[in-house]
């Protein structure tokens, strides 16, 4: 075996053994492995906590897709104009500098709970990543590329739509990795201040009521579910900068 699969799993039953001999030293905080593994195994046949769970894919997966929805129109229009550029280009700094999460609070009030305030949150975490990386990546296509492309004919939407986002698709898939990760956190903790019915709320009850084997399994189908997620975007990115290398126009370039 590779160096690269020994090491992570090494680490791992190292990890384990010594959970597991600080939970048996008596920490009455700190549930066994085999604890936890029972509440893992007890979750699969649990039909509400797979609702549950739907629930909270729904509310990520309806944040990215708003987020970038927003994300990548404003992006094209920033590489477009240097008038928009200028001013935005000051902004963006300083909203990334503000928690999304602090917005929760705000968003109970001006919304109310439940599902959509909960995806509103998602889709602001996810927007900020999404739209610097487009931004970026339209930024950093070959000019080469561009003016072979505009000799041949391609402008405005065309030349977007066939040269420039295809060759900033990697970019964007790389803001779109990390987007969908955050999205998850954005989950839980909207539905832990504005409510829902996601593992959120089941890691809100569970925290009330001292059940600590409970937390720590739903947060790891959590880990799990956003690692799903970001191997599937990373995937997917891969592959995109394989198509960007196999570009005819790059090529000539």
């Amino acid at each position: 075996m590779r160096r690269e699969a020994i090491a992570p799993i090494a680490l791992g039953v190292l990890l384990l053994v010594g959970w597991a001999i600080t939970a048996g030293s008596g920490s009455a905080l700190l549930p066994t492995p085999s604890a936890v593994g029972a509440r893992l195994l007890l979750d699969l046949v649990t039909p509400a906590f797979w609702m549950r769970l739907a629930i909270t894919v729904v509310e990520a997966l309806g944040g990215v897709l708003i987020g970038t929805a927003v994300a990548l129109p404003l992006a094209v229009l920033i590489h477009r104009s240097r008038w928009a550029a200028a001013a935005v280009n000051p902004f963006l700094g300083a909203t990334q500098a503000i928690p999304a999460i602090a917005l929760a609070p705000l968003l109970v009030l001006w919304i109310g709970y439940g599902l959509g305030p909960v995806v509103l949150l998602c889709a602001l975490i996810v927007f900020f990543p999404i739209l610097i990386a487009a931004v970026v990546g339209l930024r950093h296509v070959d000019g080469d590329v561009i003016d072979a492309a505009r000799m041949d004919g391609a402008h405005g939407p065309g030349l977007l739509w066939h040269i420039e986002l295809p060759m900033a698709l990697p970019s964007i898939l790389g803001g779109l990795r990390n987007g969908v990760s955050l999205s998850v956190t954005g989950a839980i903790v909207g539905e832990m201040v504005m409510g829902g019915d996601g593992l959120g709320t089941v890691l809100t009850v569970q925290r009330n009521n001292v059940d600590t084997a409970g937390m720590i399994a739903t947060i790891i189908w959590l880990a799990l579910l956003a690692s799903a997620a970001f191997i599937a975007v990373l995937v997917a990115e891969r592959r995109s900068r394989i198509v960007a290398s196999l570009n005819p126009r790059t090529e000539r370039s």
